[in-house]
């Protein structure tokens, strides 16, 4: 018969999820100290792991370094041999190692002991020779494994990232991390341009479909169509019509449409934005109103506008 491979994934969440929540009971005192450590360290924090708990170190120090804890990763194979010179004694040394034997990460206490480093150790063994010789230690032993056999780490490693997530998390409240700060170091992303990038530097400027209150429609509806942006400025941001608007007024005046002027359709008193505003505010206006375009202004005059596409791009 075909394997269930979906009954399988199934088994690996419940198993991990599993891990995950019997993490909250092994929590002690030992949690606050490594948090307070790293907040009152002068230095980075350094984190090393070897096999796959590095590769999940690298993880925890990307995610420390974009929420304000200055960190890089170090493997121990290469401190062993010259990368050592960059850990100052001031550095907080984060060891991963679930066994809290790995000989190549016990070889460099002697040295953080010397250095007069604080060393957080992070196993799922209390007992073993890493965290007895560290200064706190987070337990991240898990019931089980997800491998049917016991040999891949899985539970261990999701323990072990969730536990960095945990610091983290932890780290950014005693900081009260910010999203504008959180945008600085992600200038390329989405939330990074939206906060730090100004609306006149999105907004459009060019050949703006404006038009006089005692335009006739005629003339409203060939700017509209010229401007392309759905949509008509009257008298440098007075008011405004919308494609929406023009619909709405060509059914409900239908026998006179073509008689009516600009005036006699906008909407007065637009929603306008300041061009030294930021996306973000300029995303907030539109969404709380359920509108798509605001009219950019400077000195109260309108100089531009600024659509919801604009804000992704």
């Amino acid at each position: 018969m075909p394997q269930d491979y979906l009954t399988i994934a199934k088994q690996v969440f419940d198993i991990e999820a599993e891990a995950i929540l019997n993490l909250k009971s092994q929590l002690d005192n030992d949690f606050n100290g490594s948090v307070e450590a790293i907040m009152n360290t002068q230095g980075r924090v350094v984190i090393c792991g070897m096999g796959k708990s590095g590769l999940i170190g690298k993880k925890i120090m990307a995610t420390f370094a974009s929420t304000g804890t200055p960190c890089f990763f170090m493997h121990p194979g290469e401190a062993f041999h010259g990368d050592l010179g960059m850990v100052s004694p001031n550095d907080v040394f984060l060891a991963l190692s679930n066994s809290g034997e790995t000989e190549e990460v016990i070889r460099l206490l002697p040295f953080l002991k010397d250095n007069g480093n604080i060393v957080i150790s992070m196993t799922g063994k209390p007992e073993s020779t890493l965290s007895k010789n560290a200064d706190f230690h987070l337990n991240i032993a898990v019931p089980r494994e997800a491998c049917p056999h016991q040999l891949a780490p899985t539970s261990s490693t999701t323990a072990t990232l969730v536990m960095g997530d945990a610091l983290a998390v932890a780290l950014m409240d005693a900081r009260n991390f910010q999203p504008h700060e959180f945008a600085r170091f992600h200038p390329g992303g989405s939330l990074g341009r939206k906060l730090l990038t100004r609306v006149k530097h999105e907004m459009k400027s060019k050949n703006l479909p404006l038009i006089t209150a005692s335009a006739p429609m005629k003339e409203v509806i060939h700017t509209m169509n010229d401007g392309r942006l759905g949509l008509c400025i009257v008298d440098n941001g007075k008011g405004i019509i919308t494609d929406g608007d023009l619909r709405r007024h060509m059914e409900t005046d239908s026998g006179n449409f073509m008689n009516l002027t600009a005036g006699d359709i906008m909407k007065v008193h637009p929603k306008m934005i300041s061009s030294e505003a930021r996306l973000n505010e300029a995303e907030e206006l539109m969404n709380s109103h359920k509108i798509t375009a605001l009219l950019v202004e400077e000195d109260g005059q309108a100089v531009g506008v600024i659509q919801i596409y604009d804000l992704n791009g």
